[in-house]
C-alpha cells in the first residue's frame, strides 16, 4: 500500500513578522503620503469659492467638464465638498458644475497620482481614473436631469 503525501499548508507567519513587515511598507510610504496630505492642504487653502466661481460659463457640458477638472485638481475631504458646493451654489454655479465638482472631489484626485501609482500600480491607476472622470460627467448630467424632473 502506497502512502498518499499529506498536503500540510505553508506555516503562517506570526503577528510580530506581519507588523514588521506592514510597518516597513508604511515607512517606506510615508514620504508619499506625507506630501499627497501637504498637497491636498495647499490646495483647500489656495483655492476659494471665489476663484472657482469664475471659471463657470452657463453652459451645462462645458460646466460639467470644468467642475470635473476643477475637483479633481481640488481633492480633499468629502464634507469640505459639501460646504464648497453649497457656496458655489449660493454664487449661481449651475447644479451640473456643482454636482461634478463634489463627485470628482471624491473620486478623483491628481494630487494623489503618485500615491496611487506607487501603491496600486500604473496601469490600474490609469484606468480608475478615467473610468472615474467619465462616470462623474455622466452622473453629475443625470443627477442634474433627475433633480430638474423632480423639481
Amino acid at each position: 500500500m502506497e502512502k498518499k503525501p499529506s498536503k500540510q499548508s505553508s506555516p503562517r507567519p506570526s503577528f510580530g513578522k506581519v507588523l514588521q513587515k506592514s510597518s516597513l511598507s508604511f515607512a517606506a510610504m510615508a514620504p508619499l503620503l506625507l506630501g499627497v496630505i501637504g498637497l491636498v492642504g495647499l490646495f483647500q487653502v489656495l483655492v476659494t469659492p471665489t476663484m472657482l466661481a469664475s471659471m463657470f460659463r452657463d453652459n451645462p457640458f462645458i460646466d460639467t467638464l470644468i467642475g470635473t477638472l476643477a475637483g479633481a485638481a481640488a481633492s480633499g475631504n468629502p464634507v469640505v465638498s459639501y460646504l464648497l458646493g453649497g457656496e458655489l451654489l449660493s454664487q449661481g454655479i449651475s447644479l451640473y458644475a456643482v454636482t461634478a465638482f463634489i463627485l470628482s472631489w471624491v473620486t478623483l484626485g491628481f494630487t494623489q497620482l503618485p500615491a496611487e501609482v506607487e501603491v496600486f500600480g500604473g496601469r490600474f491607476t490609469l484606468y480608475r481614473n478615467i473610468l472615474a472622470f467619465v462616470f462623474t460627467i455622466l452622473i453629475a448630467i443625470l443627477t442634474t436631469i433627475t433633480v430638474q424632473v423632480l423639481s
